[in-house]
C-alpha cells in the first residue's frame, strides 16, 4: 500500500527525527496525486445573542455557555446563552450577575461555571468572579481573583481546580492562581515560565494545561508551555517552528481526544494540531472555513470542536462552526 503526504505535512515528523503515521495523517493517493485533508468544518446554528467579540465561556455537561463581550457599538454585555450541540440549539440563561464586561475568562469545575476579570464600561480592569449553577439558573459572587485586576488573561481546568493567569493590568503578566470551589479560595501557583503575555490560548491534555501564543510588548509569541499541577512546574514544549509566521494572539484553542488544536487570531486561518506523544505540531488539518477572525470563543463537545463569535476589523460576528477532525474534507472546500 502506498501512502501519500503533502510536503508541508513532513516538517513535524522530520523535526521529531522520524516519519510517523498518526490519526488524521494517513491520506490516500489518486491518479492525479490529490491530497485528502482530514478535518471538516460545517456551519451550525448561529449564536442567538447579538454579534460580539471577546466573550467568555465554559462547558458543563456537554452544554457550552457563552456570554459577555462587546457588541458592534462597543457596549459591554451581560447576556449569556447555552448551546446544546446534540440539538443544535441555543437557549438564553440568566444574565451574568457582575458588571458588564469583555476580555474576561471562563472555566468550569464539576457542575459549576466561573467567569471573571476583564474590562468594564469605563475600561477599568476587573478582578471579581461569579459562579453559575445550571441547576438553579443563577449566578452568585465568589472570592475575588487573588491576583491584580486584569484583562485578556487565560484560564483552564485540571481536576477540581480552575487556573487563571497571564493577561494585562497596565503591565504584561505571567502570574498564575488556582481556584478551589470547595474552599472558595485562590492560591498562588508557579508563574508561567515563558515571557509575560496577554491574549494567549489554552487547552488541557492528560492532566497538563497547555498555554500557547499571546502578545508581549507588541510581539506575538509562538512558545508553548505545559503546567503540571502535581509538580507545580511548567515544562517547555515544541513551539510553532515551521517556515510560516504562526505566532499569534487572540486565537482559540480546544482539545479533542488526545490532540490539542489552535487556530485563528491575527489573520491566520490555519488549524494547528498538537500531538503530545511526539511533542510536535502539524498543519495537516487545513484551514478554518469561516471568516478569519480574532477574539472568538472556542470549545469542544463530544469529539467535535466549535468556534463562534469574534471580530473582523470593527465588525462583530455571530456564526457558529463545527470541526470534525476525523471527517475527510470535501474536495470542493
Amino acid at each position: 500500500m502506498i501512502h501519500c503526504f503533502s510536503t508541508r505535512s513532513l516538517w513535524p515528523r522530520l523535526a521529531a527525527g522520524m516519519l510517523t503515521l498518526a490519526s488524521g495523517w494517513l491520506i490516500g493517493c489518486s491518479g492525479s496525486d490529490e491530497v485528502a485533508v482530514m478535518g471538516d468544518w460545517r456551519r451550525r446554528s448561529d449564536f442567538e445573542g447579538v454579534a460580539r467579540q471577546a466573550a467568555a465561556g465554559f462547558i458543563i455537561n456537554n452544554i457550552a455557555y457563552v456570554g459577555t463581550g462587546t457588541n458592534a457599538d462597543n457596549e459591554r454585555l451581560t447576556d449569556f446563552w447555552g448551546y446544546d450541540a446534540a440539538r443544535n440549539t441555543w437557549t438564553q440563561i440568566a444574565d451574568y450577575a457582575g458588571t458588564p464586561r469583555f476580555a474576561a475568562v471562563g472555566f468550569a469545575v464539576g457542575s459549576k461555571g466561573y467567569v471573571g476579570t476583564g474590562l468594564d464600561n469605563n475600561s477599568d480592569r476587573l478582578k471579581d468572579f461569579y459562579e453559575y449553577d445550571p441547576a438553579t439558573n443563577a449566578w452568585r459572587k465568589i472570592a475575588d481573583y487573588a491576583g491584580s485586576a486584569r484583562r485578556n488573561a487565560v484560564a483552564f481546568t485540571i481536576g477540581n481546580k480552575g487556573y487563571v493567569g497571564t493577561g494585562f493590568d497596565g503591565n504584561y503578566l505571567k502570574d498564575f492562581y488556582a481556584y478551589d470551589p470547595a474552599t472558595d479560595q485562590w492560591q498562588r501557583v508557579a508563574s508561567y515560565s515563558g515571557p509575560k503575555r496577554l491574549g494567549a490560548v489554552a487547552f488541557v491534555l492528560d492532566g497538563l494545561g497547555y498555554v500557547v501564543g499571546g502578545n508581549n510588548n507588541g510581539i506575538n509569541q509562538k512558545d508553548v508551555w505545559a503546567y503540571d499541577p502535581a509538580q507545580d512546574t511548567w515544562v517547555e514544549k515544541d513551539e510553532f517552528d515551521d517556515e510560516e509566521t504562526v505566532a499569534r494572539s487572540y486565537g482559540v484553542a480546544f482539545a479533542i481526544g488526545s490532540k490539542g488544536y489552535v487556530l485563528l487570531g491575527d489573520g491566520n486561518n490555519t488549524v494547528w494540531e498538537y500531538d503530545p506523544a511526539s511533542d510536535s505540531w502539524s498543519d495537516d488539518r487545513g484551514a478554518f472555513e469561516g471568516s478569519t477572525r480574532s477574539y472568538a470563543v472556542g470549545f469542544a463537545i463530544n469529539g467535535k470542536g466549535y468556534v463562534t463569535t469574534g471580530s473582523v476589523g470593527t465588525g462583530r460576528l455571530d456564526d457558529l462552526w463545527e470541526f470534525d477532525p476525523d471527517k475527510e474534507r470535501d474536495s470542493d472546500d
